[in-house]
């Protein structure tokens, strides 16, 4: 009788602690309104999207802003272009990370090369360690402004061996796109929408090119906050779409989130187009654009999360990606609150 009755206590312990899945939705959702109720005190937001395994469980416009219309995501769109280097790869376009790209690039490599740009590979280019002086921050006027980005990027004087530290620039992005581009014959916009066309909900609604019509590797494009949750949603997924397709393969993902060098301005891991940290004590991957846009993926909680925020101010200089960060740190921890479900 002990044994049983035992039993019988337990069962009734854990149906009043474990609430059924649609009861845990409910809950779940009421619980993170809390949290991004309290996220309207952040001027720069302008939205926020929570997926968990592959359910929208808030979606939220702040200011005026909504998830569905376009907006520039910045350097968010490097983990785009990431994407795309890896599907060239498995397409056999390309030979891997450690590819040379003098050779590819040979037309428009600079008059008497310094000897190290022969050692630059595709996978220096993605890590941001081709050693090559950034064309970002206050450079970034310069490059945009002059006539041959392609060149000017290649022409930069070296800071480091290539393979050495993180020397963040827009540059080395671009010319992923250069080389995308060289490689298959074909803009980078039309590789996108064909290779990232199956992913249901994503879109890239606008792309600037460079003089030579290059697409800008790496920064001025514009998706909805929508398309950028499902862009994460593919690489939480392990490159499948949600109804099972393999457009990336999961091999390629985990080199992507595989912290090869750290950024000297916030000691987070960066790999191919990818940041790394731990928040809320949870490992997190994330990308990250200009002004605090940003889509974070934590696998073990089998969860994505869209940001997106006013463009006009850097988000690190005025500590909006430290809150963004927070923000994201509550959530984690409000979804953490929760009973898990009980499926039987």
């Amino acid at each position: 009788m002990i044994p049983r009755l035992f039993a019988a206590t337990l069962t009734l312990t854990c149906a009043l602690a474990v609430p059924p899945l649609a009861a845990r939705e409910a809950r779940m959702e009421e619980v993170l309104e809390e949290v991004l109720e309290e996220a309207d005190a952040l001027e720069p937001l302008q939205s926020v999207l929570v997926a968990r395994e592959g359910a929208v469980l808030a979606a939220r416009g702040y200011h005026g802003h909504d998830t569905e219309s376009p907006t520039p995501i910045m350097s968010a769109s490097k983990s785009v272009i990431s994407a795309l280097v890896g599907i060239a790869i498995d397409k056999g376009l390309l030979e891997g990370p450690d590819q040379p790209i003098a050779p590819i690039l040979a037309s428009r490599l600079p008059a008497n090369p310094d000897p190290r740009l022969r050692e630059v590979t595709v996978g220096n280019l993605l890590s941001m360690q081709a050693g090559l002086g950034s064309t970002s921050g206050r450079n970034y006027g310069r490059w945009v402004n002059s006539p041959n980005w392609v060149r000017f990027a290649l022409a930069q004087d070296f800071e480091d061996d290539p393979g050495g530290r993180m020397i963040y620039s827009t540059g080395s992005s671009h010319l992923l796109s250069a080389i995308l581009t060289e490689v298959s014959g074909r803009s980078t916009l039309a590789l996108a929408r064909d290779w990232l066309g199956p992913l249901e909900g994503f879109r890239i609604a606008g792309w600037d090119r460079d003089p030579q019509g290059i697409y800008v590797g790496g920064n001025l494009m514009a998706m909805s906050p929508r398309s950028l949750l499902a862009f994460g949603e593919l690489y939480r997924r392990g490159g499948r779409t949600a109804e099972g397709r393999q457009l990336l393969s999961r091999d390629w993902i985990e080199a992507s989130w595989q912290s090869r060098t750290r950024s000297r301005y916030t000691g987070h891991g960066y790999g191919y187009g990818w940041f790394s940290t731990r928040i809320a004590g949870q490992e997190v991957h994330y990308g990250w654009g200009y002004g605090g846009q940003m889509v974070y993926v934590v696998p073990a909680l089998q969860m994505t999360v869209a940001m997106t925020s006013d463009n006009n101010s850097p988000s690190s200089r005025t500590g909006h990606r430290d809150d963004l960060h927070d923000l994201l740190g509550g959530i984690i921890e409000a979804v953490e609150a929760l009973p898990d479900v009980v499926t039987d």
